[in-house]
């Protein structure tokens, strides 16, 4: 096969040194403006408000997560499992395109711009867009990422419990957090990857790295992902443009970038992105800009609420919370609700914006998805939480749900 040499570019990633482009197409799915976006969509919303150096991008991590994807194949077909080069392009630009149906601020308004469509349901959508511009090209990625190829392992690469989404975001977010519970052995896990009955494997003289894994996961998540001054942070986001949709519904005059407005006064389902492409290349024009801009023009907009939650972004005044493992008691919510109302004059429905309760959850690792197999030395499978001797494994396999309250400080 003869290549371009401009194509096969080579990328300079802060987390694992010189990444190489593995086919041309890779390039040029990079270099398209649905791609490109991700530069403008922050990974890890806004974790930045607490551990500043967490700036990076879902760029950043799509580049990541294909690199891995590249280190695993060589490895599986080292050990003998067949992976054909349509099979190796497939599952690359399946792991480079997982996430591109993000929004703005990643997970932190999944639901908020749209509602009731998963950045995953995007990702198909704008798969599907690009399978037309490439000339039916991605059909055997879009297989792969929903998982309708014959071969499974391929999508367990791209979506289960040991991916390569994973095992790049864990690495890439303790990098820029600082925080070094979340650093992983990835390069071991890899290297003890196998598969066996169409399923990966991890060979058990791996099992010690997915232990480390598993925890590291777990800090991650109470120490990063659900840092309670992140969820304070992002619930006040989540509170501005509810009330910025609230304010677009009685047809009140908002700043709006042109692709904001539309997904601003206007409320659209899966169906509607399907019958109308256009709607898709809309929601492609959005970022984290148009959502920042928007958000410091609205501190000085005449409705006092929307005014006030802004400001409070903007300045990083953020809700006070306490984080505990049973639900708030009713008349503690009053509590601090009449405080609040008398303080700012609000009415009862004013007030929700300020002084809430919600949950969260956090499951380590779920052993009724698709789990993760330890290859024992006799050719066994044994689930992670049965190979393991440590305790503390299967204890993390429960499902925490903890509860949290905010309101002003």
């Amino acid at each position: 096969m003869k290549f371009d040499s401009n194509k096969l570019k080579i990328f300079n990633d802060p987390v694992y040194g010189f990444v190489s482009l593995p086919y041309e197409i890779i390039y040029d799915l990079i270099d398209h403006p649905y791609f490109q976006r991700l530069r403008r969509i922050k990974q890890l919303g806004l974790t930045n408000l607490v551990y500043p150096g967490a700036l990076h991008t879902r760029f950043h991590h799509a580049m990541g997560a294909m690199h891995l994807m590249g280190q695993a194949i060589e490895v599986l077909r080292s050990k003998g499992n067949k992976i054909t080069e349509e099979e190796a392009k497939g599952v690359t630009i399946a792991i480079l395109l997982h996430d591109i149906g993000h929004g703005p601020f990643s997970h932190a308004l999944e639901h908020s711009i749209v509602s009731n469509i998963h950045h995953e349901t995007l990702s198909e959508l704008f798969m599907n867009r690009l399978n037309k511009d490439f000339n039916g090209e991605l059909s055997l990625a879009i297989k792969i990422f929903e998982n309708k190829y014959p071969k499974k392992f391929l999508h367990q690469l791209v979506s289960s419990q040991l991916d390569m989404d994973r095992l790049d975001y864990l690495m890439r977010d303790s990098f820029f957090t600082g925080v070094s519970e979340g650093v992983i052995s990835s390069d071991r896990i890899i290297k003890m990857l196998n598969v066996v009955n169409d399923e990966l494997a991890v060979e058990a003289k791996g099992i010690y790295s997915i232990e480390k894994f598993i925890i590291a996961r777990r800090l991650m998540y109470w120490q990063v992902y659900l840092h309670k001054t992140v969820l304070s942070a992002e619930s006040l986001l989540v509170n501005i443009l509810t009330r910025a949709k609230e304010l677009a519904e009685k047809k009140t005059e908002l700043f709006c970038t042109p692709a904001l407005r539309v997904f601003l006064y206007n409320k659209y389902s899966k169906k509607d992105f399907i019958s109308k492409p256009e709607l898709l290349d809309l929601f492609a024009q959005l970022d984290d800009n148009d959502i920042t801009t928007s958000v410091k023009v609205w501190a000085s907009h005449p409705d006092a609420v929307l005014s006030m939650l802004c400001k409070q972004l903007v300045n990083r005044k953020l809700f006070k919370v306490e984080l505990q493992n049973h639900p708030f008691k009713p008349e503690v919510i009053k509590q601090h609700k009449e405080k609040t109302k008398k303080r700012y004059q609000l009415s009862d429905k004013e007030v929700t914006y300020f002084v809430f309760s919600r949950d969260i959850t956090n499951d380590a690792y779920r052993a009724d998805k698709i789990r993760i197999n330890i290859l024992s030395k006799d050719g066994k499978i044994l689930d992670i939480t049965d190979a393991s001797d440590q305790l503390n494994i299967d204890a993390l396999t429960k499902t925490v749900k903890k509860y949290y309250l905010c309101y002003p400080k």
